[in-house]
């Protein structure tokens, strides 16, 4: 990668982005929403910004965090024995500014 390249690149991680995550256990071990609240405990213990949601959890922070936080949670389940899992996400990153997901639903919220 050129340095003028990497530069550029680097600078995106000074922003806040928000990225969706969801897990979706495919075992027949245990319930599967168990597997799910144990990996909303790990962004929990993670100190992230978050939101958790019926379907995925917001996750809100730098580049970097964020994408800490995601590689834990696969961590995690594969560390406990989770047999198989799909790892849905979602990342929005704007070029030049932060980007919130209370900025995109404030309009909506009562």
């Amino acid at each position: 990668m050129r340095l003028s390249t990497y530069k550029k690149f680097n600078r995106m991680h000074q922003y806040i982005v928000n990225a969706s995550v969801q897990i979706v256990p495919i075992v027949q071990d245990k319930h599967p929403y168990e597997w799910v609240d144990e990996a909303i405990a790990v962004i929990q213990q993670s100190g992230i910004k978050y939101e958790v949601g019926p379907f995925a959890t917001l996750l809100e922070g730098g580049y970097e965090e964020v994408m800490q936080v995601i590689n834990s949670i696969n961590e995690y389940l594969f560390s406990k024995n989770c047999h198989e899992w799909i790892c849905n996400v979602q990342v929005q990153i704007r070029s030049a500014a932060d980007i919130t997901g209370s900025e995109k639903t404030a309009k909506f919220k009562k």
